[in-house]
């Protein structure tokens, strides 16, 4: 089993950076694929951004250019930097692991672990 703890979530004003972080422990998560999801009430939650076995990242549209995932597999841990962000960011965001590694795996049946979720509020 791998267990996944989100932390740096918290209240940004527009325009402002957040750098989120997922702990992983139980496995070492060197091999699996990385991503991170968002929930806003109301809706299903969304991908944000991946990063496979290889370190190829992929990012959905509405973040490009803002956000950037990356790994460090000496930590165990996934890291999502978010820049300029905006009020259409505020949601939950939920970090997963995918055991098989793959490529451009955005949908929420690709994964097999997930985090408790952490709140990021941006204010306008």
């Amino acid at each position: 089993q791998v267990q996944l703890v989100e932390s740096g979530g918290g209240l940004v004003q527009a325009g402002g950076s957040l750098r989120l972080s997922c702990a992983a422990s139980g496995r070492t998560v060197s091999t699996y694929a990385m991503a991170w999801f968002r929930n806003v009430p109301g809706k299903e939650r969304e991908f944000v951004a991946g990063i496979n076995r290889n370190s190829g990242t992929y990012y959905a549209s509405s973040v490009k250019g803002r956000f950037t995932i990356s790994r460090d597999n000496a930590k165990n841990t996934v890291y999502l930097q978010m820049n300029n962000l905006k009020p259409e960011d505020t949601a939950v965001y939920y970090c997963a692991a995918d055991y098989s590694g793959r490529y451009l795996a955005t949908r929420v049946t690709d994964y097999d672990y997930w985090g408790q979720g952490i709140q990021v509020t941006v204010s306008s």
